[in-house]
């Protein structure tokens, strides 16, 4: 099976921290964040992967190559010239998933436990064109989802902006995304015509006339390494635990 992680990320927010390394090498008890990702991937068997690189895209690269690519079959999709968010990064590489049923795609920040083959068989039963882990937290941002978890809109608590897309069937559930989403190949027939885009804006340009689903992980852990804030909780969270094995539960 293929997945996407993004790893182009500049992570500014993370400070001194990523001054002369790339986000995707800041290390968590001592092991950069590509490798747990990668590792947890090929644990539940997407072994075909597509990273995006951008921010210091040399020194992952010998990375990965001096690991072996973690025994799985890795391509790099390079945007050293210009990052094109998460749309556009997924629309770059559009040939790497055609013909696949569906595949993943992976924030290179996260940790969690999330069963992603559950996740995946959960999107291909269903139908839907993109199922979004979602989890019940506090966040800036939040995604709608009525009660049969279909996507209907997008909320953002600091400015009061609000996006209803689709008719809910019941009541709303606000939900934070996790940064994790299955996708079926037909997404990129519905991309837009520009190149640097977030996938988000596709979802909610869709989700009107394309079933989108919500997968809630509520169950289990989930941390973002957003900041350098969240960086010193993830080490005391993982403070006794193995982290790989941790989050290949």
């Amino acid at each position: 099976m293929k997945a996407m992680i993004f790893a182009a990320g500049m992570g500014t927010r993370l400070g001194n921290t990523t001054r002369n390394i790339p986000k995707a090498l800041v290390p968590v008890k001592g092991i950069p964040l590509l490798q747990i990702a990668t590792e947890k991937l090929t644990f539940h068997n997407f072994n075909q992967i597509i990273i995006n690189v951008h921010h210091f895209s040399g020194q992952i690269k010998q990375f990965l190559e001096t690991n072996n690519y973690f025994g799985a079959k890795i391509v790099i999709s390079d945007e050293s010239d210009r990052l094109l968010e998460t749309g556009g990064g997924l629309k770059k590489v559009t040939r790497f998933f055609l013909g696949e049923p569906a595949f993943v795609a992976y924030n290179v920040d996260v940790l969690t436990n999330l069963d992603l083959n559950k996740i995946y068989d959960y999107h291909i039963r269903s139908g839907a064109i993109a199922t979004l882990a979602v989890r019940s937290r506090k966040t800036k941002r939040y995604l709608l989802s009525d009660e049969q978890n279909t996507l209907c809109g997008w909320e953002n608590k600091s400015t009061g902006e609000k996006k209803i897309v689709r008719v809910p069937v019941g009541r709303l559930k606000s939900q934070g995304f996790s940064g994790i989403h299955v996708l079926s190949p037909s997404i990129f027939d519905l991309m837009n015509g520009r190149d640097v885009f977030p996938i988000m804006d596709t979802y909610l340009n869709i989700a009107s006339d394309f079933k989108i689903l919500t997968h809630n992980h509520d169950n289990g852990f989930w941390l973002e390494i957003g900041n350098e804030k969240r960086l010193q909780e993830a080490e005391l969270f993982f403070k006794n635990k193995d982290i790989i094995a941790s989050v290949q539960l």
